[in-house]
């Protein structure tokens, strides 16, 4: 049986070969599956989100399916219907195609918020609820959601309960000079675009997803997170701060951070890597705040002026 590490190791390798650079963006990605958690990925098109999302799908030997939103997708088509079978004279359950373990859910906000909130209690309870019968959704269970900026044509911004259901959310950028010059020889090949072999199964995954309970995150740490989220809350211009369910996802990312930085415990630079692709979309401000500055900018100045917990 592999370690944690050695199974975090191959799966990123794999992810790297269709991957040029984004080690952050990948290890992002690997913490928020280690943690049960959902991502958003925001970037303008052609930055590679769908790729990254797809190679991250493809490394696991799991149930995959990719929805690509548009204005005519219905939440039917998201959790599922009954349907009265006539020849049994029952209901019967066809799914949706939530069921399954890893979701590619490309452009999200390119369909409706009706059709958004379709996936609210599949996020958060790993369940979908139809007529009144309860339905689980299978292990692991991973959203991977892609979304244009709000400012392009044709998309509809998340309600603020769909983009708290999320772990994370980040951004790939753009690749350097050196990385786009790798990007274009790759593509100028057809052997470059050869699809990627599972390096990991669902029992892996579940596995490390239960080996996260034992990193140990002391009292000190829990103080220092719950600082940094309560200091949204009385900011002046916020309009809603971060709430307990963000605090509880910040302490999750940050030991699996520390896990596949191969430690047993969390330390206070897991809280402030983890506290940007974290806190940042939770994070509301008025029109006018929004003027002048940033979700990033504020969590960059709380990190600064909240005391750090000394060493032991």
């Amino acid at each position: 049986m592999q370690s944690s590490a050695e199974l975090i190791n191959r799966i990123r390798g794999n992810i790297k070969k269709v991957i040029v650079g984004k080690d952050d963006v990948i290890d992002l990605l690997l913490i928020s599956l280690i943690c049960s958690g959902h991502v958003l990925i925001e970037d303008i098109p052609g930055m590679g989100k769908t790729t990254i999302a797809s190679a991250l799908a493809a490394s696991l030997g799991c149930s995959f399916k990719r929805i690509q939103f548009t204005p005519d997708v219905l939440p039917s088509d998201i959790t599922g219907f009954n349907m009265f079978n006539i020849k049994t004279g029952e209901q019967e359950f066809h799914q949706g195609l939530v069921m399954n373990q890893i979701i590619l859910a490309d452009e999200i906000n390119r369909t409706s918020p009706k059709t958004q909130s379709a996936l609210l209690e599949v996020m958060q309870e790993n369940q979908v609820t139809i007529d009144g019968k309860t339905y689980p959704a299978p292990r692991p269970f991973m959203v991977l959601a892609t979304q244009n900026p709000v400012e392009m044509a044709g998309t509809y911004p998340l309600p603020e309960s769909q983009l708290d259901r999320f772990l994370m959310c980040i951004s790939i950028g753009y690749p350097t000079f050196d990385e786009e010059v790798q990007i274009l020889a790759r593509h100028r090949m057809r052997s470059a675009a050869k699809t990627l072999s599972p390096v990991a199964f669902a029992e892996d995954v579940v596995r490390m997803q239960q080996e996260l309970e034992n990193i140990r995150c002391s009292d000190d740490v829990l103080r220092y997170i719950i600082n940094i989220t309560k200091s949204t809350r009385t900011m002046q211009g916020v309009k809603i701060g971060i709430s307990p369910r963000g605090s509880i996802s910040l302490m999750l990312a940050s030991k699996g951070c520390a896990m596949i930085e191969g430690r047993s415990f969390v330390i206070p630079d897991d809280v402030q890597r983890m506290a940007f692709p974290v806190l940042c979309h939770r994070l509301i401000l008025q029109g006018r705040l929004r003027q002048q500055t940033d979700a990033k900018s504020i969590i960059a100045n709380i990190l600064r002026t909240t005391p750090v917990p000394a060493a032991r």
